[in-house]
């Protein structure tokens, strides 16, 4: 059987030569030296005489097409920079001077354009020869730009975007403000406002805060191709107010009612709000003897001041009726909300009303129903707010607020199966510092 084998590659190289094809020896060495151990070549055998002979092969390339090299478009992208313009753009995707020149012209009234948001990304399409096919940008929302080259001109369009939803887990420490804390634990400023708000009704975060305070938030964040556009809605949320731990979840029933809930099904959503605004600090409180800057005489302060300066958004703090909405006297402008009951809240010193806000109209808890202002008997812009009971002034900081409606019964096995993963999330980071967290 070795007889044969050694028969068969003998006859290898001797078949190859008889059909004219060459073996050379430099590629024929590798098996060569493999073969050193199953043979055993003598230590002392030279091999320096062994021929070694180099092929060289030329290889017909086909012929490149000036035109197809012409045809080929690429995308690009580049991200927008502290001050950029379209024009620092243009030239960084190397779009050729006349489509430059076409492009600026054409998107002379395209907001979008002149509003460059640094950090975004901008996608270009563009040909070897630098001419400039589509341009789109997604400066956030809902919506994305494109100016597409058509007959030589550049046209706007705008085309809706799929948002993509991940989850983002961020905590943090009270030491100085709220918005500092969530500034640098990476908190959106719109999931800080959310956080404000559905804690309105438990927390004051006027005078309440105190240093050492904690915050954990599980909230949505939208992505568009991959890259981030927007916070979207808190899932869940846990604050410690002075040693005291405030969690609510996010439920949406199948009815489309939605709100949010402490972990047992209670409603967090009071029928009255603490505060009519999002962030402002008080400036004169409920009294019976208070001497008036304007009057220059001591009398009873039957309202909250908020300073906070002109044009800050003032909402309304339960679902109510417009009963009025005009000037009236030291109140200035003012608007009066009629409530279920025997309850009503007045809002003065704004310096405008919300636009197509009128008598008779209804309106939302946390709808925004005017701004704040200096009219009437006022010496700074503020809000006067006052929470009235059957006509009488009460200190809307004490007074007992009446609950919402809780979790229906019929809801409670959707509702705990529903926010069951937001809990125990709240449940994992409540020890657990994650200001760095993406």
């Amino acid at each position: 059987m070795l007889r044969d084998d050694n028969e068969i590659r003998e006859q290898k190289p001797l078949a190859l030569a008889q059909k004219g094809l060459r073996w050379p020896v430099v590629l024929a060495s590798l098996p060569l030296f493999g073969m050193v151990a199953a043979f055993g070549i003598a230590p002392d055998t030279s091999l320096k005489d062994v021929p070694v002979q180099q092929v060289v092969l030329d290889l017909e390339l086909p012929e490149i097409s000036r035109t197809a090299t012409t045809d080929i478009t690429f995308w690009r992208q580049e991200r927008i920079q502290r001050g950029d313009t379209v024009a620092a753009l243009l030239s960084r995707f190397e779009v050729n001077s006349r489509d430059t020149a076409n492009f600026l012209h054409d998107a002379r009234n395209a907001k979008a354009m002149h509003q460059l948001v640094p950090g975004r990304v901008v996608h270009a399409q563009t040909t070897a020869a630098g001419e400039l096919l589509l341009l789109r940008y997604f400066p956030g929302g809902n919506e994305q730009f494109l100016m597409e080259k058509t007959d030589g001109a550049f046209k706007l369009s705008e085309q809706p975007v799929e948002l993509e939803a991940h989850i983002q887990m961020k905590s943090g420490v009270i030491n100085s403000s709220l918005f500092a804390a969530t500034d640098s634990a990476g908190v959106p400023d719109n999931v800080t406002t959310q956080i404000v708000d559905i804690f309105a009704s438990d927390i004051d975060f006027h005078r309440d805060l105190h240093k050492g305070d904690r915050f954990t938030v599980v909230y949505e964040s939208l992505h568009n191709d991959g890259e981030p556009a927007k916070a979207g809605r808190v899932l869940a949320v846990e604050f410690v107010n002075q040693g005291t731990s405030y969690q609510a979840v996010y439920f949406q029933a199948d009815d489309g009612s939605s709100g949010y809930y402490a972990p047992d099904g209670k409603n967090l959503r009071k029928a009255f709000l603490r505060s009519p605004l999002e962030f402002s600090r008080i400036s004169s409180g409920f009294s019976s003897a208070r001497f008036h800057p304007v009057l220059q005489t001591w009398r009873a302060h039957k309202g909250v001041d908020y300073a906070a300066p002109t044009g800050t958004r003032v909402k309304a703090t339960a679902n109510g009726t417009v009963v009025f909405a005009d000037w009236q006297n030291g109140y200035g402008n003012v608007v009066i909300l009629q409530h279920q009951g025997q309850y009503t809240t007045a809002y003065g010193h704004l310096s405008a009303f919300a636009k197509g806000l009128r008598k008779g109209q209804r309106v939302n808890q946390n709808d925004v129903i005017g701004y704040v202002g200096a009219t009437g008997m006022a010496t700074g812009p503020h809000l006067h707010y006052e929470f009235r009971v059957s006509g009488v002034q009460r200190d809307p900081l004490r007074v007992a607020m009446p609950a919402a409606i809780p979790i229906a019964a019929r809801n409670m096995t959707a509702f705990h199966e529903s926010t069951k993963p937001l809990t125990v999330r709240l449940d994992m980071l409540r020890d657990t510092n994650l200001a760095f967290l993406d």
